[in-house]
């Protein structure tokens, strides 16, 4: 599968802070209540990648995974990660840095559907 996360310049910027004070990390996006629709940061070793995570990709050399059952709902999106101004998730890495990280999206084209219809 191709790469369907990408970053903005300010992501890589902050993720590049984020990697030198933590080591590497790991984003997990989950479909889950609260936090769930940011990405969350954290470092390689603290997060277990579930049987149903899927990897999109990679941002600034460091993975990227969707939980199983929000893939199938965004399978045809692509993600774009972004900075903004505010508090990360209460457990990601981005938190206490008034800067978090956002997800944006892309509808891609359905594989095998036309665009006529």
């Amino acid at each position: 599968m191709a790469d369907k996360v990408i970053a903005t310049p300010a992501a890589l910027g902050l993720l590049e802070e984020i990697v030198a004070d933590h080591g590497p990390v790991l984003f997990h996006q989950s479909g889950g209540c609260c936090d769930g629709s940011s990405p969350m940061c954290y470092p390689q070793g603290d997060f277990i990648i579930g049987d149903a995570d899927v990897l999109l990709g990679h941002i600034g050399g460091m993975p990227f995974y969707i939980g199983g059952p929000q893939y199938e709902m965004w399978k045809h999106t692509d993600l774009i990660i972004d900075v903004v101004s505010g508090r990360g998730g209460m457990f990601s890495l981005d938190n206490g840095r008034e800067r978090r990280f956002l997800t944006r999206s892309e509808v891609c084209a359905v594989p095998g559907g036309d665009a006529a219809e």
